[in-house]
């Protein structure tokens, strides 16, 4: 089991982002959370099978359509404890 706190900017924030992720994250087998920033930014906090953190950290680049992202910054986490996904 691994899980990686990712850092999304862009406009992230009220298009839908953190619940598209969250059906992502559904489709990939993963636990974790989403929730806005107080800076704009989304956190993402996934765990689960390395292909499937890898295949967030894709989706997350392009996120819902009405999403302009503009950085996505991966780094190691500690699993969150969820056994789903939920969003904050």
């Amino acid at each position: 089991m691994h899980a990686a706190r990712f850092l999304v900017s862009g406009r992230v924030q009220g298009v839908f982002y953190r619940a598209s992720a969250r059906e992502q994250a559904h489709e990939l087998g993963l636990a974790g959370h989403a929730r806005n920033l107080p800076d704009g930014r989304v956190e993402v906090l996934a765990c689960g099978d390395l292909a499937a953190l890898d295949a967030l950290e894709r989706w997350l680049w392009d996120g819902p359509v009405a999403a302009t992202v503009e950085s996505v910054t991966r780094e190691p986490a500690e699993s969150p404890g969820h056994t789903d996904f939920l969003i904050s």
